[in-house]
């Protein structure tokens, strides 16, 4: 069913309304919020801001199909975890496709992590209350890698939450044991993109600034040294 404040005005608008979802989190101790760059940053920028949450980065890269990426065959994630959907009857890629794929998206996958997080480490997942955030789930491949990856540094607790989503991705996320937190699912879904009015491609250089931003204003609530 489409909820009514659809389409989202931007991702901003979005993650606004995704936060208000979230509510009962806010204050929570231990509390993280890792957003999938680049898209998701933008909404997860705006659920840690009114959580009072510090903001991080967890990094997943779809694995597109060689000549059609626009369709997953998988993904994968920091930790090296690989999460790989079955192809259609009589679709399979070649295995020295699938391997190009592989270490091309594995080179962008360590480029970014860098480049984002410049010289701060990786944030302690272990026995806190993790949110997952992107700015839509269609296939889900990409947010089930970032699940497998993330349980394995023990999270208390793991919530995925998007502003928008097919009710079957949300599903089949929700079967294998995890919390999704989704304000819109939609039986029809399409492209993340037909859900909102202004949906920009996010840059390196945004993400960056979004990061940095947030990190300066945690600290400050926290009383910190910036």
């Amino acid at each position: 069913m489409t909820d009514p404040v659809l389409p989202y005005r931007d991702r901003v608008h979005a993650g606004r309304l995704l936060a208000g979802a979230l509510a009962a989190y806010r204050g929570r101790p231990g509390l993280l919020v890792l957003a999938l760059p680049r898209g998701g940053v933008a909404v997860g920028r705006e659920v840690a801001r009114e959580l009072e949450a510090p903001l991080d980065v967890f990094v997943v890269r779809k694995l597109g199909y060689p000549g059609h990426e626009e369709y997953a065959m998988g993904a994968i994630a920091s930790g090296g975890v690989r999460v790989m959907m079955n192809p259609p009857p009589g679709a399979a890629p070649q295995p020295q496709a699938v391997a190009a794929v592989l270490a091309r998206e594995e080179a962008e996958l360590l480029r970014r992590e860098q480049l984002y997080r410049q010289q701060r480490p990786a944030p302690a997942i272990a026995g806190r209350s993790v949110i997952v955030v992107d700015d839509g789930l269609a296939t889900g491949a990409t947010l089930r890698a970032a699940v497998l990856a993330i349980r394995q540094q023990q999270p208390a607790q793991l919530v995925v939450a998007v502003p928008v989503g097919s009710g079957q991705g949300c599903s089949e996320l929700e079967d294998q044991g995890t919390e999704v937190v989704c304000p819109a699912r939609l039986d029809y879904f399409g492209a993340v993109s037909q859900w909102y009015v202004d949906f920009p491609q996010a840059t390196d250089e945004e993400v960056r600034q979004l990061l940095d931003d947030a990190h300066r204003e945690h600290a400050r609530q926290a009383g910190r040294p910036q």
